[in-house]
């Protein structure tokens, strides 16, 4: 399975996130998070995406996306063993968890890999 599958809709839950944690609380550190996080996933998928197009893999995108869902994983799962809250601490720490150990399986693997060209 390729990166920017599962990227570009985890960037796009954590946007969502984001926007619903300010619509419903007023949290701007909900909003600038969430849409910032998930707008950095979504370009590293895009930019996936169009590497793979080329027939190419995107390390830096696959290091961003890495660094992101670690970085998130770590944030969060502060934020759960703080407030013991499900949601929105624990469902984005474990899902984060799930999506840092996928993209370290990614970069040990080589990354996306490419289909030989068929003529």
């Amino acid at each position: 399975m390729h990166d920017f599958c599962f990227t570009i809709p985890y960037g796009l839950l954590l946007v969502c996130g984001g926007v619903i944690g300010y619509l419903k609380r007023g949290s701007t550190a909900s909003l600038g998070g969430g849409v910032g996080a998930g707008l950095l996933l979504v370009l590293a998928g895009y930019l996936s995406l169009q590497a793979f197009h080329k027939r190419k893999n995107s390390y830096f995108a696959l290091i961003l996306e890495t660094a992101v869902a670690a970085i998130l994983s770590f944030i969060m799962g502060q934020r759960y063993m703080q407030t013991r809250k499900i949601m929105p601490a624990g469902v984005v720490a474990g899902i984060s968890v799930v999506m840092t150990v996928f993209y370290i399986y990614k970069l040990a693997t080589g990354g996306n890999h490419i289909p030989p060209k068929t003529e």
